[in-house]
């Protein structure tokens, strides 16, 4: 039956020429129809004929379509029923599980082992990191992709996982859902405290008094030994003195990958170990001058590894064996014409040395903010491995450890480590008298079957100057 309103039956704008267009057009206007209304097309239409819109409880549109040469019969009606087509809108579905896989590692790192921040059930927010996989050279964190409900742990603790490997199961949403109780329970435990004040003002302040003398006996030395035995626990490890106990870490992968290095560098390099000593007074000077307004234009303080890191770079580009390298596979040498320096950084976890790219083109304020960046990075756990891949020259600050004196170990492939040490007033001889001077020992450790001694003891050499004496390098000697 036709709607006396031809609104509803005008014709499809002109645009729509196709049989194809016309049904679009028609079906869209027939999904604003009352319940239960039988509409016939325009007979330029040849696909279609009688079309039975219904709706039913529950659903947003359902619409049986049926075909041509089909008579029109019940939706409850199985026999010689055309095909039925549904269409459906509702709102997204939450409480969706996810599985959430090991993101993908560096090229030189093929696995990791796991390490759980959470537990099944924890309910976790979007980005919130759920556990770390420990590689050979740093660790990978692995946030939640969305808020919600971590139902399963498909790895176990201590676990070894490769790129792709499934983590955890995500319920998504349910983390809300969860919320919303905790606020409605504390909703009724507030309103029951009111009425207990209003009950309390009106015995006026002699109420008060009797009050006051009720908590003295909370003192007494029944509730204090009803505490005892609560606090009784941990008492006991102390009474035996003479306990000796010991107890077993598992090392993780960065630290026995540290342990293999070290090893690699002492059984392939032909270490040797040369040492100067550094005045300090005018690098001290200067720094103290300026150190305020350095700060206020870089943003960033003023400290003294810059000045020894440009000072590397100065002596690498004089010398460029210190700058080599040995390739043990093609039985070559490579000498680089950059500067990559690598400040050895120490974390909870290990050593890591990041590396500060192009140093000969830096100026102090360069320097300082990428140390404080690559520092940043190294505490918070946030360093990735291209941060510390490459690397030409290492130099290790023992000095802010105390250290006085020491020989550093080379960080293999390179062919020799800077190693600084703390600054002390010693006696030295200056110009035929004796004064005291903040002065710090330096020693660098080279492999000596690339580096001689001479290239050696003029690189470090050219470093003490530098330092003592930074206009050398406005003049370029």
């Amino acid at each position: 039956k036709k709607k006396k309103s031809d609104s509803f039956l005008r014709r499809p704008p002109h645009g729509f020429r196709t049989p194809r267009s016309y049904c679009c057009c028609w079906f869209l206007r027939f999904l604003q129809a009352p319940v239960n209304d039988v509409f016939t097309l325009p007979g330029s239409v040849q696909d279609f004929r009688p079309l039975f819109v219904s709706r039913e409880p529950g659903w947003s549109v359902c619409c049986q379509i049926i075909h041509r040469k089909s008579q029109l019969c019940e939706s409850q009606s199985t026999a010689h029923t055309p095909q039925l087509q549904y269409f459906t809108t509702s709102a997204l579905h939450r409480n969706e599980v996810i599985v959430v896989k090991t993101p993908a590692f560096a090229e030189s790192v093929s696995e990791g082992d796991v390490r759980w921040e959470k537990a099944v059930g924890d309910t976790v927010a979007e980005d919130e990191v759920v556990c770390e996989i420990e590689t050979d050279k740093t660790s990978v964190q692995v946030p939640s992709p969305a808020a919600g409900v971590i139902e399963e742990l498909l790895v176990p603790d201590g676990g070894k996982v490769e790129g792709g490997t499934p983590l955890f199961k995500l319920k998504k949403g349910a983390g809300a859902a969860k919320a919303d109780p905790s606020p409605a329970a504390e909703a009724p435990a507030s309103p029951p405290e009111p009425p207990t004040p209003t009950a309390v003002p009106t015995p006026a302040p002699a109420a008060t008094a009797h009050v006051t003398p009720v908590s003295p006996p909370v003192a007494e030395a029944k509730p204090v030994a009803a505490v005892k035995p609560t606090a009784a626990p941990p008492a006991p490890a102390p009474q035996s003195a003479g306990h000796r106990g010991e107890s077993r870490v598992k090392m993780n992968r960065m630290r026995l990958r540290i342990a293999e290095r070290l090893k690699e560098a002492q059984n392939t390099c032909a270490m040797l170990t040369t040492f100067n000593e550094v005045d300090m007074s005018n690098i001290t000077e200067m720094r103290n001058l300026q150190k305020d307004a350095f700060l206020k234009k870089h943003n960033t303080k003023l400290g003294f590894m810059s000045a020894f890191v440009k000072a590397a770079a100065h002596a690498l580009v004089d010398q460029p064996a210190v700058n080599g390298v040995i390739d043990d596979t093609t039985k070559e040498i490579v000498y680089r014409d950059y500067v990559d320096i690598s400040v050895a950084v120490a974390t909870p976890k290990g050593l890591v040395v990041p590396v500060i790219r192009n140093v000969e083109a830096m100026n102090f304020a360069d320097i300082e903010k990428a140390i404080n960046a690559l520092g940043e990075k190294a505490r918070k756990n946030e360093l990735a491995v291209e941060d510390m891949d490459g690397g030409t020259f290492t130099i290790s600050n023992g000095g802010v450890f105390g250290s006085m004196f020491g020989t550093p170990i080379i960080n293999p492939p390179q062919s020799a480590i800077l190693g600084m040490h703390g600054i002390f007033d010693r006696p030295v001889a200056v110009q035929g008298k004796v004064e005291i001077r903040p002065m710090m020992y330096v020693a660098l450790t080279y492999d000596h079957r690339l580096v001689d001694g001479r290239e050696a003891v003029t690189f470090l050499r050219k470093i003490k100057s530098v330092v003592e004496d930074p206009r050398l390098l406005l003049l370029d000697m």
